[in-house]
């Protein structure tokens, strides 16, 4: 997982001012070990991730990342599909996410997939866009 957030969160170090994503420094043994973490695979290969952490009604979507190669190829709409699935399974009746204000391709993928912009907010440099989807 670790190395999937490596390679999906860099092209964003630039536009970030050289900030690194949250997820590229995550401890992802422990998103396995107390949430929910779920993987993608393509050809036998892990070729993506997401983490879901249950907050009673609501499911909070903490990552979602897909190495560059397989981007645009269907992966990340089927981790949100499961990311759904497990909020429904869990009687959460919304699930909750946010990204930086750069991170337009993931704003557009979300959005896609029906999720809300609710919020904007943060400091100078870690503008971060909260979504929720009603399920």
């Amino acid at each position: 997982m670790a190395d999937i957030a490596e390679a999906a969160y860099a092209p964003y170090l630039d536009r970030m001012g050289g900030l690194r994503p949250g997820p590229m420094d995550a401890d992802h043994a422990a998103a396995v070990l107390e949430d929910e973490a779920w993987v993608a695979e393509l050809d036998g290969d892990v070729v993506g991730y997401v983490v879901l952490v249950d907050e009673a009604d609501t499911m909070l979507l903490d990552n979602v990342a897909v190495v560059p190669s397989c981007q645009g190829r269907g992966v990340g709409r089927v981790l949100l599909l499961l990311a759904e699935e497990r909020a429904r399974a869990t009687d959460c009746s919304r699930i909750r996410l946010f990204t930086h204000e750069t991170m337009v391709e993931n704003q557009a993928l979300y959005q896609r997939n029906g999720y809300v912009e609710t919020a904007r907010g943060g400091e100078p440099g870690l503008v971060r866009v909260f979504y929720e989807k009603r399920l």
